[in-house]
């Protein structure tokens, strides 16, 4: 279920939620380039151009910055999203782009 799709929350579980997320934003630092947002509706698109809905459930993202791949693991094992039943994350590491 996405976040739009659930029943908004009780203004004190909001609050109780987001000290959680704001904590951990404060343990990443200067290191949380954009503290993200949840996403829904995703949409693929084929190399013919084609729509079609996506067939992954990304909840939402966050941009950091860390040292090493390492880093960014262990910042995300402490991140409270893993404390919603049957979520995970995935950390991906940017690439520089060729010839750039």
């Amino acid at each position: 279920m996405t976040p739009a799709e659930a029943a908004p929350p009780a203004p004190e579980d909001m609050e109780a939620a987001m000290g959680e997320w704001n904590a951990w934003g404060s343990k990443v630092g200067d290191g949380l380039i954009d503290f993200g947002s949840p996403l829904a509706n995703g949409v693929r698109v084929s190399p013919g151009g084609a729509p079609a809905p996506s067939q992954r459930d990304v909840a939402g993202y966050s941009l950091l910055e860390a040292g090493s791949i390492d880093d960014a693991l262990e910042l995300a094992r402490q991140h409270p999203h893993l404390n919603m039943p049957g979520c995970e994350i995935e950390v991906h590491e940017a690439q520089q782009i060729p010839g750039m």
